[in-house]
């Protein structure tokens, strides 16, 4: 086929190296521009054995940080400097993790391996019989683990405490470790330890490290919705949850309460979380809900109306069933509280608008791990201080959410959408004796 015989808008050569510019030019548009790459850490961890003759040395991570830290899919690099090289048979490193949970009045514990990823960077054999003084290597974490013939995602490096009868520890940690075997004083040589699974003799140098996989949101929080003369007016970014504050009068309606919160229900933890509270009724109902509301000036510190980011940690206590029920044990933590301004109102409804500020000791979000699990929720309550003497009655709403780490970028670049998350242990008085409800999101 001839040059002649193309359509105009073929290009007459298929080899043609098409031309690139910096910036679009004006027939043309960005579709996504990537992020600039985080800046990696520069310093190094350093972790010496006690006689010094084993040095372990971390790169890529912060000056004067207490324990390293990586994420998820991160490669833990670094070497093992050797200062006395005598009688060296072999040098490995090792990461391993463990998910611990401890039974506090019994004494019982139950141990999951989460990751065991081993590299031998020395071995001596008849050609190698001197070790070199540097030895680099090069680990990465899995994606997943396996237990009891089923498959989770790494968790993060968590801590909690649930207290009760029996009360239970709930740990997950992270080691590197470099083994620097030698035979051992009585010259017996691939002589090991039943007890430590490594050479007697051996030089051992580990730290704890800390895993902290980062995610973000998959859409950003919504423009805050418009006023309007009978409420908000309602968008596809919103989803509204409605329920009813069942009135204790005959000549009083009920009141409807819709929650709006972001479609998403994914949100970053450095971020507040928008929400929209209205009230529909009559104007008789409204005004007796008046001093309920959440901007009410009354005596009592304790709110009525309340918007809540709760935190729920749930342990498999023995991996049983009593009564058709699953054992478990749990702690209930509020880990955001919300604030509200007035934002309207009418004949028929109140308008408020708020926000929640996650607690900053909050640093993963929500996951399960084998026999443990966090979970978090959105939950909107109306407790009267008298119940007995109230208008209305007692109205309690679950609507799970899921945090993040890191903050909605315009193209998404550099994260993927994963569930691990870590809590750090605080100490709120649980909420409510009762599980959280709500359907699984």
């Amino acid at each position: 086929m001839s040059t002649a015989s193309l359509p105009s808008y073929v290009a007459p050569s298929v080899n043609r190296i098409p031309s690139y510019s910096a910036e679009p030019h004006n027939h043309e548009q960005r579709i996504a521009l990537a992020d600039r790459l985080r800046p990696r850490p520069s310093g190094t961890f350093i972790k010496e054995s006690k006689g010094g003759g084993v040095r372990l040395r971390l790169n890529a991570q912060e000056d004067n940080a207490p324990l390293p830290i990586y994420g998820a899919g991160s490669q833990v690099e670094g070497y093992v400097d050797l200062s006395k090289l005598e009688g060296i048979t072999s040098v490995e490193v090792k990461i391993e993790g463990r998910l611990l949970l401890k039974e506090i009045a019994e004494g019982g514990t139950s141990t999951a391996r989460l990751c065991l990823n081993t590299v031998l960077l020395w071995c001596k054999d008849p050609v190698n019989t001197v070790c070199p003084s540097s030895l680099h290597f090069s680990l990465g974490f899995p994606s997943t683990f396996s237990y009891e013939d089923k498959t989770f995602p790494l968790p993060p490096t968590f801590d909690v405490k649930l207290s009760g009868l029996p009360g239970f520890v709930a740990t997950i940690d992270y080691s590197v470790t470099a083994v620097v075997a030698k035979p051992n004083s009585a010259h017996i040589p691939n002589v090991k330890s039943k007890k430590l699974g490594i050479h007697i003799g051996s030089t051992v140098v580990s730290t704890p490290l800390i895993y902290y996989p980062r995610n973000r949101p998959a859409s950003p929080l919504p423009l805050p919705l418009q006023h309007l003369h009978s409420g908000f007016q309602v968008t596809p970014d919103w989803k509204a949850v409605e329920t009813v504050l069942r009135s204790k009068s005959a000549v009083r309606p009920d009141i409807t309460a819709r929650l709006y919160v972001p479609a998403s229900r994914t949100f970053c933890m450095s971020q507040p979380v928008p929400f929209h509270l209205t009230l529909h009724s009559s104007a008789v109902s409204l005004a007796a809900y008046l001093p309920m509301s959440p901007t009410a000036k009354t005596l009592s510190p304790r709110k009525v109306t309340r918007v809540q980011l709760m935190r729920q940690t749930t342990v498999d206590v023995r991996n049983t069933v009593i009564a058709g029920v699953k054992t478990d044990m749990w702690r209930v933590d509020c880990i955001g509280e919300g604030t509200f301004k007035h934002a309207g109102d009418g004949p028929t409804w109140i308008a408020y608008t708020g926000e929640i500020v996650i607690d900053e000791t909050v640093k993963v979000p929500g996951f399960k791990a084998a026999g443990l699990s966090v979970k978090d929720c959105i939950l909107f309550t109306v407790n009267p201080l008298d119940p007995s003497k109230s208008p209305f009655g007692e109205v309690r709403e679950v609507i799970p959410v899921r945090l993040a780490t890191e903050p909605w970028t315009p193209n998404g670049a550099g994260m993927g959408a994963r569930r691990e998350s870590m809590l750090a242990d605080g100490s709120p008085t649980p909420p409510s004796p009762h599980r959280l409800s709500g359907d699984q999101y």
